[in-house]
């Protein structure tokens, strides 16, 4: 009787992740209550409280949820046993792709950059990010640039992010082609950057 509670509680804590991603997605964290997603989800705001003690936490919680399997890929990409460029190009493709798919994400990630809270940003850093970061900052060591390798891990995710950033703005520009917008497309276009720079 007691693992079926525990699978119920858990059920809710996600679906409470689910719904809510979207709803920070759109407002922000300032622009969402713990009454709104309790709305939503259709329970009390005291039962909410019961899953997460604060709107911080289930914030931090939400965007850990948002990046899960993206986070799961990008180490088990990067800890293949091939060449630097092979894993660069796997992961490259695969983080495009995903990035591309989840909008939810990429919105949360551009609100808190604008926000700029520094107590978030930090517990984003070590909670959802720090992993994953640290994968790609290795890779970026194997490469074996004449350059940071911290920069480099950044410049490399960057690369990707940037161009799903931009869209609103790039397809207003000169030569902005909708076939631009495609995760393939871009994957290929940052691959051939980054791997023009691993030949010289």
């Amino acid at each position: 009787m007691q693992v079926k509670k525990s699978n119920v509680n858990l059920d809710t804590a996600l679906i409470i992740l689910d719904k809510s991603i979207p709803l920070f997605a759109r407002s922000g964290f300032a622009g969402v209550s713990i009454r709104d997603i309790a709305k939503i989800v259709g329970i009390s705001g005291a039962a909410l409280y019961h899953h997460y003690p604060d709107k911080q936490s289930l914030y931090i919680a939400a965007m850990k949820h948002s990046f899960a399997d993206m986070a799961s890929s990008i180490q088990s990409i990067l800890e293949k046993k091939s060449t630097p460029e092979e894993r660069l190009e796997y992961f490259v493709t695969s983080f495009t792709k995903q990035i591309g798919n989840n909008p939810n994400f990429r919105a949360l990630l551009q609100r808190e950059l604008l926000d700029g809270d520094e107590e978030r940003l930090k517990l984003l850093a070590d909670i959802v990010f720090k992993e994953p970061f640290k994968a790609i900052k290795k890779l970026a060591q194997d490469m074996d640039l004449d350059c940071d390798a911290h920069l480099l891990a950044i410049s490399i995710a960057g690369l990707i992010l940037f161009h799903f950033e931009t869209e609103s703005i790039r397809r207003h520009l000169s030569g902005g082609l909708k076939k631009h917008n495609d995760p393939k497309i871009i994957a290929k276009h940052v691959i051939k950057l980054l791997t023009g720079m691993i030949g010289k």
